[in-house]
């Protein structure tokens, strides 16, 4: 620990699916190593979106990044993740929708009938749109698996038996307001219901009901919410950010080696899917940048410290987390990227740590035997082989900025 006091130090995970939750373990795992005397279970505030408000719960609930990391890429315990557990079909929500046909009809035909000669046909039925379900997936398993993580002893369900504040955010349908539940006034409702509710991404899941409020995924407003963390005082927000969008050309310069997943020329030829994620993720990664130039106005003095994945990351654009060899690689292949990231980036996060009284390990970043895999599942030689050559260029360029 640097001879500086310690600051007020949050952690903010932004939303990004099961590809995203997974990929922030990996970063976090990274974090934990190499920001020395840091505990990721000991941050005075926790602000999770999405998918990231799983992770931040967890976390804010004692479960570290390394046993977070064990959970997915060994599966040595039956409280693990499946985020097959999210492909589960809203049977009641299509059955609901379906009871309400009969009545619809008939309104429809009752209102057409009173004046078919100036009402369109498809004008007086568009009221069946009425029966189309909110969601094609069941989310509550969310609520399930948390209220059974949460139940083991020295962790909690409720917001207000932690040791540290944690936010959950997610949007009310009816205002396009956000809210954060665990501030005051709406830490009552149970951390699971929370999370189900902040990642109920509209289309894919209904809407989560608490109260007489229903609420989708708190993304639809701002990406992260750092802003939450700020104003209840945190002076070092460091921000973890899975989703950015994917730049074909850059990854089509990169050797082979250094991206496994095959990409696209075009992502076009993707279908429908990949022009999506690419344009969900090119809307939110403008808003979220949009953000952090807000921040550092607003917030003058403190410091908001992001890590993401690199815009020419094929692997983690094309991923398939919905098997389990793809969950473990992911994991390992953030964890790698962040200890790149965070080494080549030294001379700028260094000072900013050393603020917060928190040192930079160089001596684990450049030490290429760590990985979050078991000896039998280590990458091959390739692999070492590229994180040594990154580090080669890193020196080199390091050098040629000695002489300039």
């Amino acid at each position: 620990m640097a001879a500086n006091k310690r600051s007020k130090i949050a952690l903010a995970l932004a939303g990004g699916g099961p590809v995203g939750g997974i990929y922030e373990v990996g970063a976090m795992a990274a974090l934990a190593e190499a920001l020395e005397g840091v505990d990721f279970t000991e941050f005075d505030i926790y602000v999770g979106v999405s998918s990231g408000a799983f992770m931040s719960a967890a976390v804010a609930n004692g479960l570290g990044p390394a046993t977070l990391a064990r959970m997915l890429v060994d599966n040595d315990s039956d409280e693990v993740f499946d985020p097959e557990m999210l492909l589960r079909p809203a049977f009641s929500e299509y059955l609901l929708r379906a009871l309400s046909v009969p009545m619809l009809f008939w309104s429809s035909l009752r209102q057409y009938l009173s004046d078919p000669w100036h009402l369109r046909f498809l004008e007086a039925f568009q009221g069946l749109s009425h029966a189309i379900p909110a969601g094609v997936f069941n989310s509550s398993g969310i609520d399930q698996l948390l209220r059974k993580l949460f139940s083991a002893e020295g962790r909690s369900n409720d917001f207000r038996q932690l040791r540290h504040r944690l936010f959950i955010v997610a949007t009310d349908l009816d205002t396009g307001e956000s809210l954060a539940f665990g501030s005051a006034g709406h830490d009552d409702v149970p951390i699971s219901v929370a999370v189900q509710a902040s990642a109920a991404l509209p289309g894919l899941f209904p809407p989560v009901r608490i109260g007489e409020r229903y609420f989708v995924d708190g993304a639809l407003i701002k990406t992260l919410h750092a802003s939450v963390a700020l104003h209840e005082g945190a002076e070092l927000v460091i921000c973890i950010n899975p989703l950015v969008p994917f730049d074909a050309c850059l990854a089509a310069k990169r050797p082979a080696h250094e991206n496994p997943s095959p990409a696209p020329k075009h992502l076009v030829d993707g279908g429908l899917p990949v022009v999506l994620s690419q344009t969900f993720r090119a809307i939110i990664h403008s808003r979220m940048r949009t953000g952090m130039d807000r921040y550092r106005l607003e917030f003058e003095g403190k410091d908001v410290v992001l890590f993401e994945p690199t815009r020419d990351d094929a692997d983690m654009f094309f991923t398939n987390v919905f098997s389990y060899r793809g969950r473990s690689r992911l994991c390992e292949h953030a964890y790698q990227r962040t200890r790149s990231d965070l080494y080549r980036r030294r001379h700028e996060l260094r000072p900013i740590f050393e603020r917060h009284g928190i040192e930079l390990n160089l001596g684990v970043l450049k030490d290429h035997s760590r990985s979050l895999l078991s000896k039998k599942r280590r990458p091959d030689l390739a692999t070492s082989a590229s994180a040594l050559d990154s580090s080669l260029r890193d020196l080199e360029a390091w050098l040629l900025a000695q002489k300039a």
